[in-house]
């Protein structure tokens, strides 16, 4: 090794070094915070909503015994297993949502482990099953068992503007869809799922004006805002699991608009929602394209909700983009600050925008940013990216034995949130999956700033699925 080697080796290990020391002070201080912002939270919602409201703290993970409408499943399991409502009869949630160790976390707990123990023993002969996630689920859903709305809509943190909360107006709750293309005579339709705290507009204001005059005479294009985001509902008592999300997705677009077979575009966290789909519907599907698909297999003897945590929320300051997914997955009470902060002001952020670069600069993924709550954000995080690390290896082979579609994958590589590694590991499931890696791209830049080129590509995968 050269002196230069030498030098730039040397300068790497005292960076990881520094970011890990970094890292331990910010990310203890955090924790700290959130604590703090815990009870400031509960006595604010308890002031202006005359409510005690339920969170996901660690403090708050005592067990509870099964009560007439709902049976909890077996300890290990983190499911529940039957509800009194047919909707709600199996609803999967993760475990990070409730159990995300730290130094705080840990060191809090000790002190009432001894008396949680107590009492789990106190009510072990009288129950036959133990629940074994924290009583806001049970709640959430005891409020939707009943036909009664447990949180107001908005919430007091959330945004009451008009675009927010336009879904309330109408008495469909389905998705909010836009389409464009062809609209008599449609050959094939195409639907596109946004990924992670986005909407619709990352598809429709990138590729819909740039698809050639001979792609809108023959596809339909159905671009959504899942559950929780952009101008769809963003129900308070939802759980935003995987079955919540799918069947939103079949209601509101393949049902809604007769859809037999379709194209499947998808990007980040809309990859794992596209392969459940797929899955559901294999024969449907004529050509699947996943954008940074999320796929990190577990080791052996790890827990997968718990790794695909670590790998996606790092707890590192830098880079930044893992500090902020860091911030959004392990903080509760910080994530909906950052919600109150800015999505119930979004409003006054677009202005300012708009105002400081004399709207030069487009506006769109600021506005698919803001569009979204915290309870929407947080469940789905969890619930979707986290939760369904142990399925997605099912999904694949699945997708390789009963799917005959062409599978195409695109990568930047410089994604730092989802490195490029993920969508080799999905070749590797599906080898006859094509994966094409762009240079000097990442995470948004992957579509962003390449959007003709990406839209021809698009035309190019249908055409040779036609043929």
């Amino acid at each position: 090794m050269g002196v230069k080697e030498r030098i730039k080796s040397g300068f790497a290990m005292a960076g990881r070094f520094l970011n890990e020391i970094l890292s331990f002070l910010v990310f203890t201080l955090l924790d700290l915070l959130d604590i703090v912002l815990c009870y400031v939270y509960k006595i604010a919602d308890f002031l202006i909503e005359a409510e005690w409201k339920p969170c996901y703290c660690p403090s708050g993970k005592d067990a509870i015994a099964s009560s007439g409408k709902i049976l909890v499943s077996e300890l290990g399991e983190s499911k529940i297993v039957r509800v009194s409502s047919s909707r709600l009869q199996l609803e999967e949630i993760s475990d990070t949502l409730y159990s995300r160790p730290s130094l705080v976390s840990e060191v809090s707990e000790s002190s009432i482990i001894r008396a949680s123990q107590k009492r789990r023993k106190s009510r072990r002969a009288d129950v036959h099953s133990t629940f074994t996630v924290n009583s806001t689920i049970i709640e959430m859903l005891q409020g939707r068992i009943g036909g009664q709305q447990t949180l107001p809509i908005p919430r007091w943190s959330d945004c009451d503007c008009k675009t927010c909360t336009s879904w309330t107006s109408s008495s469909k709750e389905t998705l909010f869809v836009k389409v464009d293309g062809a609209r008599d005579n449609v050959r094939e339709d195409v639907v596109f799922i946004h990924g992670f705290i986005s909407s619709s507009a990352f598809w429709t204001e990138t590729l819909y004006p740039n698809f050639s005059k001979s792609a809108k005479s023959k596809y339909r294009f159905l671009a959504v805002d899942l559950l929780g985001f952009g101008r769809s509902p963003k129900p308070t008592d939802s759980l935003y699991t995987l079955r919540e999300h799918v069947d939103m997705i079949e209601r509101s677009v393949l049902e809604a608009y007769k859809v037999k077979s379709f194209h499947i575009v998808a990007h980040s966290l809309g990859c794992i929602l596209a392969l459940a789909l797929a899955v559901k519907h294999p024969g449907s599907v004529k050509s699947l394209t996943l954008l940074a698909p999320p796929y990190f297999p577990t080791p052996k003897g790890e827990q997968a909700t718990q790794y695909m945590m670590r790998r996606v929320a790092p707890r590192r300051v830098w880079p930044a983009i893992a500090f902020g997914a860091s911030i959004a997955c392990w903080y509760e009470h910080i994530s909906r600050t950052i919600c109150l902060v800015i999505c119930k002001n979004h409003r006054l952020w677009e202005f300012l925008a708009k105002l400081l670069t004399r709207n030069r600069m487009r506006t769109y993924l600021m506005e698919g940013f803001f569009l979204h709550t915290h309870n929407a954000a947080w469940h789905t995080l969890h619930n979707i990216i986290c939760g369904t690390a142990g399925k997605i290896e099912g999904y694949l082979e699945e997708v390789k034995t009963r799917l005959k579609c062409d599978i195409t994958i695109f990568h930047g590589r410089d994604d730092e949130l989802i490195p490029v590694e993920c969508s080799y590991n999905v070749q590797s499931r599906i080898p006859r999956a094509h994966v094409k890696v762009f240079e000097k791209k990442d995470h948004i830049t992957i579509v962003v700033g390449r959007q003709k080129a990406f839209a021809r590509e698009l035309e190019g995968i249908w055409k040779n699925a036609s043929a």
